[in-house]
């Protein structure tokens, strides 16, 4: 060891030199018999588990002669060969390695394996090459049994000893399970493997018939309400929630209980990722996003669908996003001839061919990086592939940045729109399908009222040979930049949760929900038709945010949450439709057909060319008069909290309209 190292040691322990050197000698010293113990392991083991194997000859042969020993001369020539066969024999069966602090069944079944293998070739060895008769029989059949009890006993003690020497160094933290299933059993056997930090204190289950049943020597003590009760008796410090197939209302209950013990809980993966090793403990669990629904998912049947799309060319622009992306995982499902997947983030395509490498089925699938508003692009990619279903997913989305690029707002959502549509109809294509939002019903924000022009784009447009359909439904749990990928980043930074309202309220649904609806009304729309989705009843942020803290095994007072206020052009509550909008049946149940007041492609291509030159001139304050012209509902606002009533509307937010078998059309 240099000087330096010395003097460093000294300096830390506080200026003792000669103690120092004696501790550093000594640390230096046993290093040294550690890597000679760990170079020589394995001539250890075999020398221990050959003295085991003598003891159990000598025991075998002492157990035959009541405890006296004859024939030593016999004895001391047998031995050597035993020893030698068995050290063989367990080499052969991997028992050669030093790991018996993990000892388990695999092993005591290789010991067997290796014995019996090891006494046929002894006895072999012994009576046929080498002609010994009179070697006891009886010692033949004794010698086996002994040597197993040693061999096991010792692995046994080990594992024991070293699992307690480790629970005294570590004490491990007391965990109740809520469950007693194929999963808890799952979670039992990782928590009591060395190391996992933790002791099951027992089970709770609703399931009445199982109070009292022991699981892997852990009992079930109660039901699931009982949890506080319990978690304070045995002074439990974490409860793990061991049913992944919950359903999401179980899932928010048994939030509500663990909440009550005020002490941390974490959630299993499902049943399928634990039994692939995907076990995992750590501070901040992924939470289900159909947990966070308030509702459960709408399930669809797209059967229908697959007449439309099997054996046809699909675009989908966008293709990168978290709509884009999922329209594209479900549209090969049902055997496109080829699938476009357009989209200029190049990293995100990347990552999208990546994926969508491992699931290609007889489709051909084209990754394309480019713009849907680059016209000669688009008119070059269309009259190259023909496409006879575009699902036109991509515009500029987020609500405060295209506040300050009103600009960029219009030419995107409405003339890159109105532009790919009539080159989609140069070309042919049967069908066009536009994704858009909620925000276009009473918009307070520029991107909201693009969205409004947009829908009006499809509704009035006159049916040349392309059928033209649009799709209304609220925010998509877990999209790129949407508030609980947001509130999830803040979890695990541990910082403050930003909300910017205590009572601003959206309409929610699951990526699969949203893009089942995309499909379904691309099969069941007519041109013109805007469809919108029962999407239940509006969930508060603050609602939200508080059950992800807790379905994320915190408890409310550990995290702190701050009120922002209203950003520009954000409203408190969304609506789903208009009060002059009437919603009629279509043949899912939970899909509607809305009908408004009709307006002229005529009246709306003049003010589209007005809205073009106002482009021209550059001017936001211009740009937002002429939407406002075209959208009378638009009514801009600030960030200062302000709920700014629409002009058509006798209130600010109107209850969600019902879809009724009873409504009529217009």
């Amino acid at each position: 060891m240099s000087l330096q190292g010395i003097f460093s040691a000294t300096n830390w322990i506080g200026g003792e030199p000669i103690s120092s050197i004696r501790l550093l000698w000594r640390r230096a010293r046993n290093a040294a018999a550690a890597r000679a113990i760990l170079k020589y392991r394995i001539w250890l083991i075999a020398l221990c588990q050959a003295a085991l194997v003598f003891c159990g000859l000598l025991a075998a042969w002492l157990l035959r002669f009541n405890f006296f020993l004859p024939d030593v001369g016999l004895l001391l020539l047998a031995a050597p060969i035993l020893v030698a066969i068995r050290l063989a024999a367990m080499a052969r069966y991997g028992l050669m390695h030093g790991w018996w602090r993990y000892t388990g069944i695999n092993d005591a079944v290789d010991i067997v394996k290796a014995t019996l293998a090891g006494s046929i070739a002894f006895v072999l060895c012994l009576r046929v090459m080498l002609g010994n008769s009179a070697f006891p029989r009886t010692v033949y059949i004794l010698e086996p049994l002994v040597t197993v009890l040693l061999l096991a006993g010792v692995r046994v003690l080990s594992r024991v000893f070293a699992e307690s020497l480790q629970r005294e160094a570590s004490p491990a933290k007391k965990i109740i399970l809520i469950g007693a299933g194929a999963a808890a059993q799952a979670a039992l056997r990782e928590i009591a493997l060395p190391g996992s930090g933790y002791e099951t204190i027992g089970c709770v289950d609703d399931d009445v018939s199982k109070v009292g049943i022991k699981i892997l020597g852990v009992p079930v003590l109660a039901t699931v309400s009982e949890l506080p009760v319990l978690a304070e008796r045995y002074g439990a410090t974490e409860t793990l929630i061991a049913i992944p197939s919950a359903t999401p209302d179980q899932a928010r209950r048994f939030a509500e209980i663990c909440g009550k013990t005020k002490i941390p809980f974490r959630t299993l993966p499902s049943l399928r990722g634990i039994l692939n090793g995907c076990f995992d403990l750590s501070p901040f669990q992924e939470v289900n996003l159909e947990n966070l629904l308030g509702r459960d998912p709408v399930k669809i049947d797209l059967e229908s669908v697959r007449n439309q799309i099997e054996g046809r060319t699909v675009l989908v622009t966008g293709a990168a996003g978290t709509i884009g992306s999922e329209l594209c995982r479900q549209v090969l499902q049902f055997d496109p001839a080829k699938l476009l997947c357009l989209d200029r983030n190049e990293t995100g395509m990347f990552y999208l061919q990546m994926e969508m490498h491992g699931q290609r089925k007889r489709a051909q699938v084209v990754f394309c990086v480019a713009d849907f508003g680059d016209g000669a692009r688009m008119q070059s990619l269309l009259a190259e592939h023909k496409p006879g279903v575009i699902f036109h997913a991509a515009a500029y989305k987020h609500v405060p940045m295209m506040e300050t690029n009103v600009y960029d707002a219009v030419k995107n959502n409405i003339f890159g729109l109105l532009d790919f549509l009539r080159i989609a109809e140069e070309n042919g294509c049967p069908s066009f399908v536009l994704i858009s939002s909620d925000k276009a019903v009473n918009p307070t924000s520029v991107m909201g009222a693009t969205k409004r022009v947009g829908e009006r784009i499809i509704s009035c447009r006159p049916a040349w040979c392309t059928r033209c359909v649009s799709v209304r439904f609220g925010n998509v749990l877990g999209s790129n930049g949407s508030v609980v990928p947001v509130l999830q980043k803040q979890l695990r930074d541990h910082r403050r949760l930003t909300i910017t309202h205590p009572e601003i309220a959206r309409f929610f649904m699951t990526t699969h929900e949203a893009v089942s609806l995309v499909l379904q009304a691309f099969a069941i729309g007519n041109h013109g038709d805007t469809l919108l989705l029962e999407m239940g009843r509006p969930v508060r942020i603050l609602d939200l945010a508080k059950a992800l803290i807790r379905l994320s095994g915190k408890s409310e007072p550990e995290v702190d949450i701050r009120f922002t206020g209203l950003r520009d052009g954000e409203k408190l509550l969304e609506e789903l439709s208009y009060p002059f909008e009437k919603i009629c049946p279509t043949s899912s149940p939970k899909i509607g057909r809305i009908r408004g007041t009709p307006y002229g492609w005529f009246v709306l291509h003049r003010h589209l060319r007005e809205l073009r030159r106002c482009m021209s001139a550059g001017s936001g304050a211009a740009i937002r008069d002429k939407v406002r012209e075209i959208v009378p509902e638009y009514s801009p606002k600030n960030g200062n909290g302000d709920e700014t009533v629409s002009p058509n509307s006798e209130r600010a937010v109107s209850p969600p309209k019902t879809l009724s078998a009873t409504a009529s059309p217009s």
